[in-house]
C-alpha cells in the first residue's frame, strides 16, 4: 500500500473515532495488518481485506474507490495476493443480466464497466473471484504483479491439493455407485426466507441498489451454476435426513474441479460434526483436517505456519462444510455465530430442522448466505429408477419381462391404500431408495411387495427400521468380487458376526455428548475405560522391559560379561524391572491422557538422514526445547521406577544387614541419579530426532489403509533409531551425571559393564514400550489387533474387516478416516448393539 492510501486509511479511522484495536475487532482484520497498511509497509494485501476495512469504517463509494485504488496503481515491485476481478455492472445494467460470480471453477468472461461509468453503479466484486479475461480498457482491470516465491509455493500446493481431492472424490463417487444405473434425481428449491440472509446482503449490494431475483431452483448437474449466481459465495444446502446433501456436496466439488486448470480456491469437503467452536477456531479446525488427510501439508512456510494453515489463511480453500446438524446440539448456535464472524465464501449442509433451531438460538442465519432446500422424490422418480436396478425374473417359468418392482410401483401410483401411501412417504429420500434397492433388487429371494404388509409395518417408522436392519445382512450375503487397496479379495463374513462387530464400532462413536462420524483407526479403543487403557499400558510396557532385561542378561551371561546369577534370579530380576518400569510408563500415560487430555495421532513426519529431505521449515531450537522438556519429565518418572527395581533387587541379593537410614539413603540417591540419567537421555534423544524429520508426501494420506501402512513404517524406523540412540545416551549421560555429583552424594560408581547393560536394556525395552504405548500405530496394534479381538468385540484381522465393510458399501471413506454410509445407519447399528 502506498503512503497516500495509508494516510487515507489512517484519516478515515480517526474520523470514525476508532483505535486500531477497535477497527481490528470490528473488521476481523488483524491489528498488525492494519498497522502495516497505515504505515505503507504492506504490499502483500488482498482486495477483500480493504473491503472489510471499508465496511467497518462505513465509508462512501468514492472513498472506498480511493482506498482500493492501490491495486490499480501498485508499483512494479508490489506484490498482491490472488487476482481480483474487475468491478462488474449490476444485473440490471448487464446486457445478459449475468450475476456476479464467485471465483470457483473455470473463469468466465464478465461484463466490464466502461471507464466513465459512475462509481455508484459498481457493486462490490466477489471476494475470491479469479481475474477475468483482460478487458479492452486497462483502467478497468487490476494489474496483477509477479508473485513472490511464497505465493508460488502456495499456488503449487493448491494445484496438487486440487488434483488429489478430485481423484479422491471421483473414486468415492464410483464406489458409492452414484451413476449405477444413473444418479437419482436430486432437486432443490429456495429455502424459507427466514433461513437466508436478505437478498441485498447475499448480493453484496451498496445502499440503494435494487437486488435481482436469485434463481435457486434446479437439479444435481446445475449446482455449480446456482452457486456462481451468488455474489457472496456463501450457500446453505438444507434437506431431510438421507435427502442427498452429501452426494450433492461431492458433485459440487467435482464439477468445480473438472476444469483443466486447478480452480482457486480449491473446494475441499470437511465433515464438521466433531467441531467444537468454543475450543477450536474455524481456521484451526480446517487446517487440522487438512493435515490429517494430507500430511505433506505439515511443511512450514515463511512465518512459521504450516502449509495447510497458509492455504486457509490465503483464501485458497473453499470450505464445503458437510454435516452442520451433526455438531452437538448445545454447540450449534455457537458454531453459527463463529461462521457469521467470518467473511470467506463457503458451502454448508445441514438438516433443515436442526439448522432452523440454530438460527433461532443465534438470532440470525448464516450471514451473506443464500439457501436451497432439497425436495422429495416422487413416484415417477421411483418408477424410472427402481426397475433398472433389478434383473428381470421369469414368472411362472416363462421370461415375460416382469420386474420385481412392477407390482409395487403400480400400487404406489394408485395410492389406493394406506400401505401404499405410507411406502411412498418412506421412499421419498435417496437413502431409503438405496436401502430398498440393496435388499430387493440385489438380494435373491426377496419380494418388495412385503413392504405393503400393514401387519408387519403399521407405521412409516417400522418400514424405515426394516430397511435399515436389512441392509447389512443383504450386503454380507451376496458374493463380493472387488479387491481392496491392499490386494486382498473380499472375504465372506457371517452377517451376524458382521452386525456385532459393526455394532461395536458404531457404539464406540456414540460415546460422548453426541455421535461422532469419523471412524479413525487410531481412535478405535479410545472409548475404553481409562483404567483399562492404563492397565494395558502397564502390561505392554512391563512385557517389553522384562523381555529386554532377560534378553540382555542372557546374552551377557552367555558371552561371559555378566554375573552368573542363575536363571531363577534372572527371571525374578527381569520381572521386577518390568513391573516397576511398566508402572512408571502407566503413570506417564495416565498423566498425558487423563490430566493432559492428549491422544496419539498418526505421525505426519518421517525420519530422513539426508539433509535434502528435511525441509520442514520448523524452528529447531524451539522444537528441541519443547520435546526435551516433555521427555525429561517422562524419562525421569521411568528412571525413578527403574531405581526402585534396583533397590528391591539389591535388598534381595545383599546378605548383610543395612540400617534403615542407610537403605533409604541409597534408594534416594539412586532415585535422583537414575531419574536424571534416563530423563536427560530421553530429552536429548527425542529432541534431537526433530532435526531428522520431514513431512510425508501426498500419497501417504490417500486412504486410511495407506496412512496406517505409512505409520507402521514410521514406527519401525523410529524403533531402529531409538534402540541405539537410547542405549548410547544412557551410557554417556550416566558418566556426565556421575561426574557432576561425584563427592556431593558420596562415592558414586558407574562401571562400564553395568552402564552398557543398562543402556542395552533401556534401549531395547524403552524403545519398544514407547512405540507400542505412545504412537498411534502402537496403540492400534495393542488395542485393535489384540485386546478387542481377545474380548470378541472385533475380528482378529481388523484391517481386512474394515476394508471389506468399505467395499461392501457399509462404510465410506472421507479422507484418512472411514464413516458409516449414513448417520441413521450408524445410530441403528449402535442401538442394536446396546440392546
Amino acid at each position: 500500500m502506498t503512503d497516500e492510501q495509508g494516510a487515507l486509511l489512517r484519516r478515515l479511522r480517526k474520523r470514525a473515532r476508532l483505535t486500531q484495536e477497535q477497527l481490528a475487532e470490528r473488521s476481523t482484520v488483524s491489528v498488525r495488518t492494519i498497522r502495516r497498511l497505515e504505515t505503507g509497509r504492506s504490499t502483500d494485501h488482498r482486495l477483500r481485506t480493504l473491503h472489510l476495512l471499508a465496511d467497518a469504517l462505513g465509508v462512501g463509494t468514492e472513498e472506498r474507490r480511493q482506498l482500493t485504488d492501490t491495486l490499480d496503481r501498485a508499483p512494479e515491485d508490489a506484490v498482491v495476493g490472488p487476482p481480483e476481478p474487475a468491478p462488474s455492472v449490476p444485473a440490471s445494467e448487464s446486457p445478459e443480466a449475468a450475476p456476479v460470480a464467485p471465483a470457483v471453477g473455470p473463469p468466465e468472461p464478465a461484463p466490464v464497466a466502461p471507464p466513465d461509468a459512475p462509481a455508484s453503479e459498481l457493486p462490490e466484486p466477489a471476494p475470491i473471484a479469479p481475474a477475468p479475461d483482460p478487458p479492452e480498457s486497462a483502467a478497468a482491470a487490476p494489474v496483477v504483479q509477479p508473485a513472490t516465491p511464497s505465493a508460488g509455493v502456495l499456488a503449487d500446493a493448491a494445484a496438487s491439493l486440487a488434483r488429489e481431492v478430485r481423484r479422491r472424490w471421483q473414486r468415492e463417487e464410483g464406489h458409492r455407485r452414484v451413476h449405477d444405473p444413473f444418479p437419482l434425481p436430486v432437486r432443490w428449491q429456495p429455502a424459507p426466507a427466514g433461513l437466508m440472509d436478505r437478498p441485498e446482503n447475499i448480493q453484496r449490494l451498496q445502499p440503494g441498489d435494487t437486488p435481482r431475483a436469485l434463481r435457486l431452483s434446479g437439479e444435481l448437474r446445475g449446482v455449480v451454476a446456482a452457486y456462481r449466481s451468488i455474489a457472496s459465495g456463501r450457500l446453505v444446502i438444507l434437506g431431510r435426513a438421507g435427502s442427498g446433501k452429501s452426494v450433492l456436496a461431492i458433485k459440487f466439488a467435482l464439477d468445480l474441479l473438472a476444469a483443466p486448470a486447478a480452480p482457486v480456491p480449491v473446494p475441499v469437503i470437511f465433515s464438521i460434526g466433531s467441531w467444537d467452536p468454543t475450543t477450536t477456531t474455524l481456521r484451526d479446525f480446517l487446517a487440522g483436517l487438512l493435515l490429517r488427510d494430507h500430511p505433506h501439508l505439515a511443511r512450514r512456510v515463511p512465518g512459521g505456519s504450516t502449509l495447510a494453515a497458509a492455504l486457509v489463511d490465503a483464501d485458497l480453500i473453499l470450505p464445503v462444510l458437510d454435516g452442520f446438524d451433526e455438531i452437538a446440539e448445545a454447540l450449534r448456535a455457537a458454531a453459527l455465530e463463529t461462521l457469521n464472524a467470518t467473511s470467506c465464501p463457503l458451502v454448508l449442509t445441514s438438516r433443515r430442522d436442526e439448522y432452523a433451531r440454530a438460527v433461532r438460538a443465534a438470532h440470525a442465519p448464516l450471514v451473506w448466505a443464500a439457501g436451497i432446500e432439497l425436495t422429495d422424490l416422487g413416484v415417477e422418480d421411483l418408477a424410472a429408477y427402481l426397475p433398472r436396478t433389478d434383473r428381470l425374473v421369469a414368472r411362472g417359468g416363462e421370461g415375460d419381462g416382469t420386474g420385481v418392482w412392477d407390482a409395487v410401483l403400480e400400487r404406489l401410483r394408485a395410492r389406493d391404500t394406506a400401505a401404499s401411501t405410507r411406502l411412498a412417504e418412506v421412499l421419498r429420500t435417496p437413502l431409503m431408495v438405496i436401502l430398498a434397492r440393496t435388499m430387493y433388487s440385489e438380494a435373491p429371494g426377496r419380494e418388495p411387495e412385503e413392504l405393503l404388509d400393514t401387519a408387519r409395518f403399521p407405521t412409516a417408522g417400522h418400514l424405515e427400521e426394516h430397511l435399515l436392519a436389512g441392509f447389512v445382512p443383504a450386503v454380507y450375503r451376496r458374493r463380493a468380487l472387488e479387491r481392496t487397496d491392499g490386494g486382498r479379495g473380499q472375504r465372506y463374513r457371517d452377517p451376524d458376526q458382521a452386525l456385532r462387530w459393526l455394532g461395536y464400532l458404531a457404539h464406540s462413536l456414540s460415546q460422548g455428548t453426541h455421535d461422532q462420524r469419523d471412524l479413525a483407526w487410531w481412535r478405535i479403543g479410545q472409548n475404553l475405560r481409562t483404567a483399562t487403557r492404563v492397565l494395558l499400558t502397564v502390561l505392554v510396557s512391563t512385557v517389553c522391559m522384562a523381555a529386554a532385561t532377560l534378553l540382555v542378561q542372557g546374552v551377557a551371561a552367555a558371552s561371559g560379561h555378566g554375573e552368573p546369577i542363575g536363571w531363577g534370579a534372572s527371571v525374578s530380576y527381569a520381572l521386577l524391572v518390568g513391573v516397576c518400569s511398566g508402572t512408571a510408563f502407566g503413570i506417564t500415560y495416565a498423566a498425558l491422557t487423563v490430566v493432559g487430555r492428549t491422544a496419539a495421532v498418526p505421525s505426519r513426519v518421517r525420519l530422513r538422514l539426508s539433509a535434502a529431505g528435511r525441509r520442514t521449515g520448523r524452528r529447531p531450537v524451539r522444537t528441541f526445547l519443547t520435546r526435551f522438556g516433555f521427555m525429561l519429565l517422562g524419562g525421569s518418572v521411568l528412571g525413578v521406577g527403574y531405581s526402585w527395581s534396583v533397590a528391591l533387587m539389591s535388598v534381595l541379593k545383599i546378605d548383610y544387614a543395612l540400617s534403615r537410614t542407610e537403605l533409604m539413603t541409597i534408594v534416594l540417591i539412586n532415585t535422583l541419579l537414575y531419574g536424571l540419567i534416563i530423563g536427560l537421555t530421553a530429552g536429548l534423544v527425542f529432541g534431537t530426532l526433530a532435526v531428522f524429520e520431514s513431512p510425508m508426501d501426498i500419497t501417504a494420506a490417500a486412504t486410511p489403509i495407506r496412512l496406517l501402512s505409512v505409520n507402521r513404517t514410521a514406527a519401525g524406523r523410529q524403533l531402529l533409531v531409538l534402540v541405539p540412540a537410547l542405549g548410547l545416551g544412557v551410557v554417556l549421560c550416566g558418566y556426565a551425571v556421575v561426574f557432576l555429583f561425584q563427592g556431593l552424594l558420596g562415592t558414586l560408581l558407574w562401571p562400564l559393564r553395568g552402564a552398557v547393560l543398562l543402556g542395552a536394556t533401556g534401549g531395547l525395552g524403552g524403545a519398544a514400550a514407547h512405540v507400542l504405548v505412545f504412537t498411534a500405530w502402537g496403540q492400534w496394534l495393542t488395542v485393535s489387533r489384540v485386546w478387542l479381538p481377545m474380548t470378541r468385540r472385533l475380528p482378529w484381522d481388523t484391517v481386512a474387516f474394515l476394508e471389506d465393510a468399505y467395499q461392501r458399501g457399509v462404510l465410506r471413506q472421507a479422507g484418512a478416516v472411514y464413516q458409516f454410509r449414513h448417520i441413521r445407519l450408524q445410530r441403528h447399528l449402535a442401538r442394536t448393539y446396546r440392546e
